[in-house]
């Protein structure tokens, strides 16, 4: 998917909710709705593992691969006009198919229920065009969060220039997660991912794609300013 189209995507969006944007003429004509940012959560790796690639089914050198539903996430981080950005650092960290993060106030107590050959935690600097990829497992609910979910953060030299979770769309539990549910209608669809069946997978792998869009920081507003005095 192109820019434009990610960009015609989230109008037709808008379009079809009602919502009354357009009432200022040009307001979006350059710019794509920024992927909204959410809570990091308490359970940010407080170590993290020897291990960081981007691979999370496999730590290490291990043979035995993670317990879950394997799935190539994709995806790119544009900016807000479109433009791919590069050598951007995501980081993405989840619970395992057995409910525990990688994180000492879950991973102790929950020692022995810990899917050992689940990595928890990656990271992906992207490629001239934007891209990033991962291997991971398809995102379990646990209790407190009825709502599958990954957790990411996009980061560009020492500044985090996004923090936020995506979910499964059409999971029953969207609707009775206190984050899931926060925002507006548009907020929400814009961190819905699909998750596909991979048609040539012979061990029911999964496909996720998932555009990552930053809007403008504090920073960036400051530089154009500026730029422009």
């Amino acid at each position: 998917m192109n820019p434009s189209a990610f960009g015609t995507t989230r109008r037709a969006f808008l379009s079809a909710a009602g919502v009354s944007f357009f009432a200022t003429p040009g307001l979006f004509a350059d710019n794509l709705f920024p992927t909204p940012s959410l809570t990091e959560g308490p359970f940010y790796p407080d170590r993290l593992p020897l291990d960081t690639d981007n691979d999370l089914i496999i730590v290490n050198k291990n043979l035995t691969p993670a317990i879950g539903e394997i799935t190539h996430l994709t995806g790119r981080v544009l900016g807000p006009t479109g433009s791919p950005i590069k050598d951007a650092v995501i980081e993405i960290w989840q619970c395992d198919a057995n409910q525990v993060y990688l994180h000492s106030s879950d991973s102790g107590p929950k020692a022995r229920q810990q899917d050992k050959n689940f990595q928890g935690f990656g990271r992906f600097t992207t490629s001239s065009k934007g891209e990033y990829r991962f291997r991971t497992i398809k995102p379990v609910p646990y209790p407190g969060r009825p709502a599958p979910h990954i957790h990411f953060k996009v980061k560009k030299g020492d500044r985090t220039l996004l923090t936020s979770q995506f979910f499964v769309r059409g999971h029953p539990g969207n609707n009775r997660d206190g984050i899931a549910r926060v925002g507006n209608p548009l907020d929400r669809e814009l961190l819905m991912v699909d998750f596909k069946p991979i048609k040539e997978s012979k061990v029911g792998e999964l496909s996720a794609y998932f555009e990552i869009v930053l809007g403008r920081t504090p920073a960036d507003q400051e530089a154009e300013l500026k730029r422009s005095n």
